[in-house]
């Protein structure tokens, strides 16, 4: 058969021309995002797949480093503003719902059946009972544990904290620090108050007492503080722990010199470099204290939000219904090495992660964001001086709550 150059340019043309309306009818999706390497690569591979799977949708990635991202997101939400945006759950996420720069997203949760897939983070996710982002990763704290030492000293894994503090004693007789931290950096002390006070007064009051809302004198903050102090005050703490690196305390449990250690799970690498493994290591959640509190999690959850000045909010939503799906988180905490928000999703067969995510999946008391992402960070840092000084010298507890209470009147207007 042969085709004369008429034809040829004829179809050509006509080529070229499907070509072009195809680019015209194309949807930009403008993305930013302050990912590592490792994340980044991770977004990328989904993104491809977003695309794939919707040819008329092409998704421009901006990525910024972590510090330039907290001013430029300032920027960028009231001039030109992207289609998503990345930040961060709870009290973190308010102020830019509050001043109405995020978009209400409850419909995609609705339509998607969101409320329950990622139930264990909707709390943290809402601001008068409306949703306002989609959470696709956290990973878990808690408590982790040296069974060699559990065995020495001749105890069995707690659930509640008057089981822990009884078991301080025996580890104290044993010679070996029931709990160690290093709160040279200040912030391994808060994660320890978070859990003292999720499992004292409850996640809704710990919200509230990060967003300024109580008083740092108020009883219930005091009752947080008793508690701590049966831990404190018999010295059943690593005594030079203001003078260590979180990894300097991850080296005691290690060593087998202490029992236990709260920590993100972030730490299970250093552990395991230091030469314990599955069968020395072990992770448990935080004792009980008040019976029956629902409980609540520290887990920081990465989150991705439409900003109020969005041009393209249907296909922003229908990428965020793609990110919250089972397979799509399960591909990208793979990559992560982190949790999937989704309770649908698969981890792989690390110890370590599955009781994370059974830990977090089946939290019914709401998911805390760590105490210097949910308080103000002016606020965040004199808590911390704070908790710091009371593992130090508890008897200074009054002195320390008051100033706490004086810099939130001044902090939180």
């Amino acid at each position: 058969m042969t085709l004369s150059l008429k034809s040829t340019l004829l179809g050509t043309a006509a080529l070229a021309l499907l070509a072009t309306q195809a680019v015209a009818q194309q949807r930009t999706l403008k993305y930013y995002a302050d990912f590592d390497p490792a994340p980044l690569a991770a977004f990328e591979a989904v993104i491809a797949d977003f695309e794939a799977a919707n040819p008329d949708i092409d998704v421009v990635l901006q990525n910024f480093d972590h510090e330039g991202y907290k001013t430029s997101i300032r920027n960028f939400l009231t001039a030109d503003s992207p289609d998503l945006a990345n930040w961060y759950a709870g009290n973190r996420m308010a102020p830019f719902v509050n001043s109405g720069q995020f978009l209400d997203i409850s419909d995609v949760w609705t339509d998607n059946n969101l409320g329950e897939s990622l139930a264990s983070a909707k709390g943290s996710m809402t601001i008068d009972g409306k949703q306002w982002g989609i959470p696709y990763t956290y990973y878990q704290w808690g408590i982790y544990y040296n069974k060699d030492a559990y065995k020495q000293a001749g105890v069995e894994v707690p659930t509640t904290w008057a089981e822990f503090i009884d078991n301080c004693a025996k580890f104290k007789e044993a010679g070996i620090d029931c709990l160690t931290t290093g709160t040279k950096a200040l912030w391994p002390g808060a994660g320890i108050f978070d859990y003292m006070n999720l499992r004292t007064n409850g996640y809704e009051f710990h919200m509230d007492l990060t967003a300024g809302k109580v008083a740092w004198t108020d009883e219930r903050v005091k009752n947080t503080f008793a508690e701590w102090a049966k831990l404190v005050e018999p010295g059943y703490v690593t005594a030079n722990h203001a003078a260590l690196d979180w990894q300097d305390a991850a080296s005691l449990l290690i060593q087998g010199k202490a029992a236990n250690y709260v920590m993100g799970n972030f730490a299970v690498a250093v552990f395991k470099d230091g030469g314990m493994t599955n069968d020395t290591l072990g992770f448990m959640q935080f004792p009980e204290i008040t019976p029956g509190l629902p409980r609540g999690e520290e887990a920081p959850t990465d989150t991705i939000h439409i900003p109020a000045g969005a041009k393209n909010v249907d296909d922003a939503k229908k990428f965020l219904a793609y990110i919250a799906t089972a397979d799509v988180q399960t591909k990208l905490n793979e990559a992560l090495g982190q949790l999937p928000v989704n309770n649908g999703s698969k981890v792989g067969d690390d110890p370590f992660l599955q009781a994370g995510f059974e830990l977090l999946s089946t939290a019914d008391g709401g998911i805390a964001q760590f105490f210097d992402r949910d308080a103000p960070a002016e606020m965040a840092k004199i808590g911390m001086e704070g908790f710091q000084e009371f593992m130090v010298k508890p008897e200074n507890v009054d002195r320390i709550l008051e100033r706490l209470e004086k810099a939130r009147g001044r902090i939180y207007k």
